[in-house]
């Protein structure tokens, strides 16, 4: 994203789950988590993408308490939660030893 400032090419929402990805990909939870502040911040669009990004990405860094509050969060937005965004969810929550909450998530997919 720096290099793409520098070359004044503009940064939209795939660019922006781009690096959210690479940064779960790199377990860099904190960085994604910054990124997906920026995304706000700079009023552009989240997707079901960067949602889950954000989600596996916090899940990877072990942050079962953060992926439950993304989750809430998702589930007050406009975009829609998807297979991949409730199993980072219960695999942080199984992952954390929270199993009463991964059971509940399983049950609300089922």
């Amino acid at each position: 994203l720096r290099v793409m400032v520098q070359d004044q090419v503009e940064s939209n929402t795939i660019s922006f789950n781009a690096c959210i990805s690479a940064c779960e990909k790199g377990s860099e939870w904190r960085v994604a988590l910054r990124l997906f502040c920026v995304m706000s911040q700079n009023e552009l669009e989240s997707d079901t993408i960067t949602w889950s990004a954000m989600i596996s990405a916090c899940e990877k860094g072990g942050e079962w308490e953060k992926t439950l509050q993304l989750l809430s969060r998702i589930n007050r937005s406009e975009v829609e939660s998807n297979t991949i965004t409730f199993s980072a969810v219960v695999s942080a929550c199984v992952k954390g030893g929270q199993w009463k909450e991964a059971l509940q998530l399983l049950e609300l997919m089922a």
